[in-house]
């Protein structure tokens, strides 16, 4: 199993087959031998976290994911009480050969499920499209319904090549996943199915098993925090936050606290204010003169009309837009600025693929296939950054692409995105690049929701806020 110390940002690929190839081809290691160090993680895995003598039963199909699975009783067998579990006969040449493995060494199988200490699904992996029919689906209800400790091998049955789920598929509370990490596994839908991710390694270092992939996954260590370490500095020395504020202010002013909290050394709402602004926040009917940052959206409503906004606009200014801008018709030309941070939400997502002409497609459809509308958006605007909010979320500019997976439910809050916008425009008013404001707004964001102690159900923007301090 691949080691747990973190030395460079982990990639994220649509597919392995190419990357087996290669061992073929290439390396000399034939599918025997990857198929026995993947069965080898395993067991180690297993080993390592369950009592021997266990009981273990592996629910196997008839291609090469149940050859895995197969493997693995035969690995497992004599310190564990294996069974298999048969949903469909051995089929493919590995599946044969690994059967005949198993059963030479006595390992047994089973007719029927039951709980048990671990529950292993190995029906089908990665190479998995359509839908089950009666009788699988019959199958992976009772697994679902099992008591145990449930692992899938590579990924979980019924999962898609782009990470959609089938009606009934697996859902495991831990993924051994082969070789490398499949983007599949981080599409929103799948995170109801994955449970916790861990690689096994090949018989070969994972820096050589994978190859080049514009995909990579943002880890929590990930995140570069604000630092103020030269002494002689004053508040400018840090930036000027400028929110334009509209008639829903609330939200506006709650993003104007957390860019506070995380390090802009000034932070102006810009409108006519009519709500009680805290006394830490600045407030302007005109854009300030040294300001370094623009954010743009949140709670803007209808307050001023089209030419009163493009005068806030006109500059050069590096900007974050969000919630409300998305549906209006300045937002193409919002797109045109050289530096911009777009953070919409999967409907925001959809009203701008429609308005910039890529796609006119539902939420639904979106969330089937989030990674190649992000891949279309970005093709057609490199110079924007963009922030996809879901349960992972999705940061991407040019051809740079990065999944931050440490959402929670905890976040599914009002304001939880004004809160996110203005971490990020704290971090531009500061100077971070675009790309690298998004993703170290949206690991910080994530991570105070993480660090939060109470019930996930009572998190408020305020909580977040308040946790800034402690990051």
């Amino acid at each position: 199993m691949s080691t747990t110390l973190k030395l460079v940002m982990q990639k994220l690929f649509d597919e392995v087959g190419s990357l087996d190839e290669r061992c073929y081809n290439a390396l000399g290691l034939n599918q025997d031998i990857l198929m026995e160090h993947a069965a080898n993680g395993m067991a180690e895995f297993i080993a390592q976290n369950f009592a021997k003598h266990s009981k273990i039963i592996i629910v196997c199909g008839s291609g090469n994911n149940a050859a895995d699975g197969i493997a693995l009783g035969r690995l497992l067998h004599g310190d564990f009480q294996v069974a298999i579990f048969y949903a469909r006969k051995p089929k493919s040449e590995m599946a044969l050969i690994q059967s005949k493995r198993a059963d030479a060494v006595g390992v047994g199988t089973c007719q029927m499920l039951s709980d048990c200490d671990v529950l292993v699904d190995a029906i089908v992996g990665t190479g998995f499209s359509g839908a089950f029919d009666a009788h699988l689906e019959s199958i992976l209800k009772q697994m679902n319904a099992l008591k145990a400790c449930k692992i899938a091998c590579d990924v979980p049955s019924g999962m898609h090549r782009n990470g959609e789920m089938a009606h009934e598929s697996f859902r495991a509370d831990v993924s051994l996943t082969m070789g490398a990490l499949k983007r599949s596994l981080f599409l929103d839908a799948a995170k109801e199915f994955v449970g916790t991710i861990k690689v096994l390694d090949l018989g070969i270092c994972r820096t050589i098993y994978e190859g080049q992939t514009n995909w990579s996954l943002l880890d929590e260590e990930d995140l570069q925090l604000p630092c103020r370490t030269k002494k002689d500095t004053h508040k400018g020395s840090f930036g000027h936050l400028a929110l334009i504020s509209g008639n829903k202010a609330g939200a506006s002013i709650m993003s104007a606290e957390a860019a506070l909290r995380f390090g802009a050394g000034l932070v102006t709402l810009v409108g006519s204010q009519k709500e009680q602004v805290p006394h830490t926040i600045m407030h302007a009917p005109q854009l300030p003169s040294n300001t370094t940052a623009l954010a743009c959206g949140m709670g803007l409503g209808d307050t001023f009309d089209p030419l009163e906004l493009k005068k806030f606009l006109d500059n050069s200014l590096t900007l974050v837009a969000d919630a409300d801008i998305f549906h209006m018709p300045i937002l193409l030309e919002i797109l045109q600025r050289e530096k911009i941070v777009l953070t919409p939400h999967a409907k925001e997502f959809v009203a701008l693929l429609k308005q910039t002409n890529i796609a006119d497609i539902s939420v639904e459809a979106l969330q089937k296939n989030r990674f190649l509308y992000v891949e279309k958006f970005c093709e057609k605007f490199p110079h924007a950054t963009l922030l996809l909010k879901g349960a992972n979320v999705i940061i991407a500019s040019k051809n740079k692409f990065f999944i931050n997976p440490h959402g929670t439910q905890a976040l599914a809050k009002g304001g939880s995105g004004d809160v996110l916008s203005g971490l990020i425009g704290a971090l531009l008013a500061q100077g971070y690049s675009p790309l690298e404001a998004a993703k170290n707004g949206s690991l910080a964001h994530t991570k105070l929701a993480l660090n939060y102690k109470g019930a996930d159900f009572s998190l408020t923007p305020y909580d977040l806020i308040e946790g800034i301090g402690n990051l």
